[in-house]
């Protein structure tokens, strides 16, 4: 397991490789009348254990995807009345999108993390480079939009529920050169995918290198939605959203019938979430804290990275890695708007260890 006391850059990624070992019985060895004696005697005693394996990649994961500015709006009420041209809001701009919170997420934890995306060459582009250089996330592979920083509007209620609206920019038309971003996915131990339409470019690379694939679905409306299929095929772990049904049951099942390797992880707000694997689904209650919930913003994408890590990188099971993952969903849920002060390793695991 990782020494949370190192530096970013002495830490290591995990991997586990399997070892059995088998005890060689002679008659001498033990008081065995038969050989099904001694069958008997080396099946007792064989152990098998996992060995953690130091990777001495550059990076522990790459994101991939989109960052930018969110503009979160606060309704000082339960709702506006639309009818009037003027209202009085609180209203935040923060580095944000599943990018920013994902890449920053990572570094917040202590890992190796680049980023690979497009930023606008303006104001909030330079911004967010700044930023994420001053969080050590390797830039490298961040390539310009000319349609400039994508932007999201967030309305927000007070029980932190939001209506988003998204502008993407250029993100359908991009074809991001391989020369520049396949050093940094080869240099990875996981590559984290979010769903702009440039980002499926990357996805026969990245399981050609050998990488280890992950992607949030976001908020899936339709199971045969196209534009999902590729991502869906060529990850090994799947998150989505199911703000937009009434559970996950079904959307497990039905990928699950066809991909039934996959590892699927299912946010559901305050019901809490799903993990379903071949072997079935199992449900996961809420994370309780003392802290209300005041943005859901960001909340998935700190579920993915607290599983993400919890499970690759520190060798946790997966139950426990699922908890974790909720931990960090939870506590970015107190947070307002902002990913500067995202949930550290040090709380990550203090507030594991109470559970």
């Amino acid at each position: 397991m990782l020494d949370s006391t190192q530096s970013k850059s002495e830490s290591k990624s995990i991997s586990k490789k399997t070892v059995t070992i088998e005890l060689k019985l002679n008659k001498t060895d033990c008081d065995c009348d038969s050989d099904d004696d001694k069958d008997f005697v080396r099946r007792r005693y064989s152990m098998t254990f996992s060995i953690p394996q130091m990777d001495t990649k550059p990076f522990h994961v790459a994101v991939i995807g989109n960052a930018g500015i969110d503009t979160n709006i606060y309704f000082p009420g339960a709702a506006i009345d639309f009818s009037r041209e003027a209202n009085f809001t609180e209203n935040i701009d923060y580095i944000g999108q599943a990018g920013g919170y994902s890449a920053r997420g990572f570094a917040r934890l202590g890992y190796r993390t680049a980023f690979i995306g497009y930023l606008g060459d303006d104001f909030q582009g330079r911004f967010i480079r700044e930023q994420f250089n001053a969080d050590g996330i390797n830039g490298e592979a961040i390539f310009t939009d000319p349609q400039g920083t994508s932007r999201s509007i967030n309305f927000m209620y007070p029980d932190g529920r939001r209506k988003n609206f998204y502008d993407g920019k250029g993100h359908m038309h991009f074809q991001p050169d391989p020369e520049i971003w396949r050093p940094v996915l080869a240099g990875s131990t996981l590559a984290l995918f979010h769903i702009p339409n440039w980002a499926r470019q990357l996805l026969p690379a990245a399981r050609d290198l050998g990488v280890t694939i992950a992607c949030d679905l976001q908020d899936i409306v339709n199971l045969d939605d196209p534009y999902r299929q590729d991502f869906i095929a060529g990850a090994d772990i799947l998150f989505f959203s199911t703000v937009n049904h009434d559970g996950p049951e079904p959307i497990i099942r039905h990928i699950l019938k066809r991909y039934p390797d996959k590892i699927i992880l299912s946010g559901m707000g305050d019901r809490g979430c799903a993990l379903g694997t071949k072997e079935g689904i199992e449900y996961f209650p809420v994370w309780d804290m003392e802290a209300p919930v005041i943005d859901t913003n960001g909340a998935g994408d700190a579920l993915a990275v607290g599983f993400l890590s919890s499970y690759l990188f520190e060798g946790y099971h997966l139950r426990e890695a699922v908890q974790r993952g909720q931990i960090a969903a939870r506590y970015t849920c107190t947070l307002k708007a902002s990913t500067s002060n995202l949930i550290s390793r040090k709380k990550l695991d203090e507030l594991f260890t109470r559970r």
